[in-house]
């Protein structure tokens, strides 16, 4: 959500913003709303002053025994008048404009229309040179007996996948080491949230109405989250905290339910791009002040799973036309996977700026200051589990289809040292 002030005092600056982001100006039709909905405020005012003077009248006929219902019906009138006006409502026609505009970016993003113009931060560790050709996590997972695709299809159908035995115990604890460093060394607060939210939720993430399609709605009222970002992140909606006590850092290990409306076509094979898949997410509720070291701090948090995993990375900047709807600013964390012989994503950590806490109403009470201002949000996958198990699968495969375990994660996994058919 945008801050409407600032846009009546920037407008040139925020279509400059827009067009950062490919879009046309819009500042003209938003202060052209902007001033309906202020001159309907007033007129709401001015019907509030009315149903209270009728309200006074109505009382007094009461008192006298006489019949009211002529002036009851009148106040119900107005009170359907005032009913969804004013600045604050979201369903005003300039609020519902400023939800489907993206975030503006930071400075320091780079320009590029695409993935193709996203920069390269720094890189760790070197691909593992193998005697052998490396298979894909789908060929191994499939050798071993232990991943099953075509019986799930028949299950679920496309884009499910049922572990067994112990990659069923890998995937486990991968997801459990990564929420014990996250909170025994990194400071978050584990958080185990709702898997159903309702729509407010996903309004005040910034998922909804934008992603709408790419959600599983579940009943009438409810939603199954797409990333438990939304109800964590929500657990600081309609509230105001004291300064000393920011940042607020959670993290929460959930399934996560992605209908990939727009990826058809794109990794069909494997476990790359699931409708339902478990991630670990760290969020972080700052002041403006601490937003950029939280960001560098949320992002050095997800590379260390990386390095105890020993697994090869690399960080990179996304560019102005591939940075999400939501976001400022995005870190991608990219692992490598012998098979593809690329880098592919394992991990977004974005700043958010007070994106999220204007539709959340999530504010924090300044030291020293009578006023409130919004909090700033911040996110990253501190990882994503089942891409993890793909890396770790390719990257620690044998000749033979074994897979070595990662040595941190023996103790999770009973001192089992290597998985084999």
């Amino acid at each position: 959500m945008h801050d409407i002030k600032w846009i009546r005092e920037n407008p040139q600056q925020f279509d400059a913003g827009l067009k950062r982001r490919g879009l046309a100006p819009l500042s003209e039709e938003i202060l052209r709303l902007d001033a309906e909905v202020r001159a309907d405020k007033t007129k709401g005012q001015q019907l509030q002053q009315e149903m209270n003077a009728l309200a006074k009248e109505i009382g007094m006929r009461k008192a006298k025994g006489e019949n009211a219902d002529d002036l009851l019906a009148r106040s119900k009138e107005m009170k359907e008048k005032i009913a969804g006006q004013g600045e604050d409502s979201l369903d005003n026609p300039l609020n519902q404009l400023l939800l489907t505009i993206p975030n503006l970016l930071l400075d320091e993003v780079p320009e590029g229309t695409d993935e193709s113009a996203n920069q390269e931060l720094r890189k760790w560790g070197a691909p593992k040179t193998f005697s052998f050709e490396p298979k894909d996590h789908v060929a191994i997972g499939e050798g071993l007996k232990l991943m099953d695709f075509e019986q799930t299809a028949k299950i679920s159908g496309a884009r499910f996948v049922t572990l067994k035995g112990q990659l069923a115990k890998l995937e486990r604890a991968l997801g459990q080491f990564m929420l014990d460093v996250q909170t025994e060394e990194h400071g978050f607060t584990e958080v185990n949230p709702p898997l159903l939210v309702k729509d407010n939720a996903l309004v005040g993430t910034g998922q909804l109405p934008k992603f709408k399609e790419d959600l599983f709605k579940a009943g009438e009222t409810h939603y199954l989250i797409p990333t438990s970002e939304v109800p964590v992140t929500n657990l600081v909606a309609d509230s105001i905290i004291d300064e000393e006590k920011l940042p607020l850092r959670f993290t929460a290990l959930t399934p996560c339910f992605r209908s990939e409306a727009g990826s058809a076509g794109r990794d069909t094979r494997g476990m790359i791009r699931q409708h339902q898949f478990n991630k670990v997410e760290m969020v972080s509720i700052t002041t403006p002040e601490q937003a950029e070291v939280e960001h560098q701090r949320i992002t050095e948090c997800a590379e260390k799973i990386l390095q105890k995993l020993e697994l090869p990375y690399r960080v990179i900047i996304l560019c102005t036309g591939d940075t999400g709807f939501q976001s400022q600013k995005t870190h991608d964390i990219e692992v490598w996977l012998p098979a593809q012989k690329t880098y592919r994503e394992i991990s977004s950590c974005s700043q958010f700026g007070t994106f999220q806490a204007r539709r959340m109403k999530a504010r924090y009470r300044q030291k020293g200051e009578k006023g409130t201002a919004f909090v700033n949000t911040l996110n990253g996958s501190g990882l994503a589990v089942g891409r993890a198990l793909v890396a770790i699968i390719e990257n620690y495969q044998t000749a033979d289809g074994s897979v070595i375990v990662p040595t941190v994660l023996r103790p999770y996994m009973g001192g089992i040292e290597c998985i084999k058919r």
